[in-house]
């Protein structure tokens, strides 16, 4: 059971650094020397990277708030991972990981549709590589909140 642990908690960081990368980095868009995210639209031209902030419009200022919920909400789920591994009973399955865990889940994935439906420019435009990363964390997110509600504490050897 100590593996299944260990391998929770690899998906749960791997998650984690899915939603980090996704929610800063500058690949939401893509066209050619254009690249657009949450925060800043850059272009690339004469040798020179220019970024200017992002559209001002309520719809993204909820994909940036859901986003930045998410990976808080992930953060403090392994926090309260680690915490019940020391202080939940033997045998005691991981319920309020698991909320946090499928709440940021349901974050992301709010985040994303969002921006699926609202975003003009993806008619002229390609989804970049933080797009797909949004999207991959939500099952990733998802099942291992399920998994948390699944596992249980299990006793050590003495």
């Amino acid at each position: 059971m100590s593996f299944a642990l260990a391998a929770v908690s690899v998906l749960h960081l791997l998650d984690l650094i899915i939603l980090i990368i996704s929610t800063a980095a500058n690949a939401w868009i893509v066209d050619g020397d254009l690249s657009a995210d949450l925060w800043y639209k850059c272009t690339s031209k004469s040798g020179g990277y220019h970024c200017k902030q992002s559209i001002n419009e309520d719809w993204l200022q909820a994909v940036q708030a859901l986003m930045v919920l998410a990976v808080l909400f992930c953060l403090l789920s392994f926090v309260f991972f680690l915490c019940q591994l020391f202080t939940l009973v033997k045998g005691g399955r991981f319920y309020f990981t698991a909320i946090f865990q499928i709440l940021a889940s349901l974050f992301v994935m709010s985040g994303a549709i969002i921006f699926t439906v609202m975003n003009s420019a993806a008619a002229s435009s390609s989804y970049g590589y933080a797009y797909v990363l949004a999207w991959l964390a939500f099952p990733l997110t998802l099942g291992s909140g399920l998994i948390y509600i699944i596992l249980r504490k299990t006793p050590t050897p003495e």
